[in-house]
């Protein structure tokens, strides 16, 4: 089986789609999609479908529900394979479980890649981060869970998915410009500033970059950019690490041309 929640909901089996049309079947195979390989109980799946207020017919149309995932796995299962749906789709005391291996989750082998990609940050291999990153980015098709209603818990995965995505990218660009790799950078950062108007690390990034790139005014235009943002929606300064990259570009301090400094450490005053 091959399991994908990390843009479009898939979920193939023997290469047919096993994903069901209806919204809450949907529903119910995404949350046990992301919970591949362990029970998921049936409080938690009538909270994600219901809520807090579920009516007095949850249990008994939970299970329609998970019998119409079944009948999509029956439907895809080749003649000859000594499994069956409810082989698949285990009712387990308390719950379901999708037996599968994680592996074959998606988001298993982005998280996989993506503490690679640190450990060897940390190191300071910094070629192997920047290709276990990458690698681990390009899994992403999309917003997390794009096409699925999602409740109470797959709402909250959702977001942690994609504040995750938005952290390793943010690592990905730091290894980056640690490589020299300021020019290839610049449009990248600049889509992203543009997305994430009061983010400043991404600003501090892009700032480093365009300086490094022999563009010091339109560094400072960033951060006069940022800060017109932050002071106009939040009434607040950029914090003090970002002035203190600012005034650093602005007397053209040399340990900004070191590679091996990053947009957010510290800088000498």
């Amino acid at each position: 089986m091959e399991l994908k929640v990390l843009g479009p909901l898939e979920a193939r089996l023997d290469g047919k789609s096993i994903v069901p049309s209806a919204a809450k079947p949907r529903q119910v195979l995404a949350m046990l999609a992301l919970d591949a390989g362990r029970v998921v109980s049936v409080p938690l799946l009538i909270e994600e479908l219901w809520g807090m207020r579920p009516p007095r017919s949850a249990l008994t149309t939970l299970q329609t529900y998970v019998m119409q995932v079944r009948r999509h796995i029956e439907a895809a299962l080749t003649d000859g394979d000594s499994r069956a749906a409810k082989d698949l789709l285990v009712t387990r005391s308390g719950g379901y479980l999708l037996d599968v291996e994680p592996a074959v989750l998606d988001v298993h082998n982005y998280e996989r890649l993506l503490a690679g990609g640190a450990r060897a940050a940390e190191l300071a291999e910094y070629e192997s981060a920047s290709q276990q990153l990458q690698s681990a980015l390009d899994i992403w098709r999309g917003r997390a869970l794009v096409d699925v209603h999602t409740g109470p818990r797959l709402s909250v995965e959702a977001i942690r998915m994609e504040e995750s995505r938005l952290g390793a990218l943010e690592m990905r660009i730091d290894v980056g410009l640690r490589l020299g790799r300021h020019y290839l950078l610049l449009s990248e950062l600049a889509m992203l500033t543009a997305s994430y108007p009061m983010h400043e690390n991404l600003c501090a990034q892009f700032m480093l970059a365009l300086y490094r790139s022999g563009q010091q005014w339109r560094a400072l235009e960033a951060f006069k950019r940022l800060r017109d943002t932050l002071m106009g929606e939040l009434g607040v300064d950029p914090s003090a690490r970002l002035q203190q990259l600012h005034r650093a570009i602005l007397r053209s301090d040399p340990v900004l041309d070191d590679h091996h400094v990053r947009s957010r450490e510290k800088l000498a005053m």
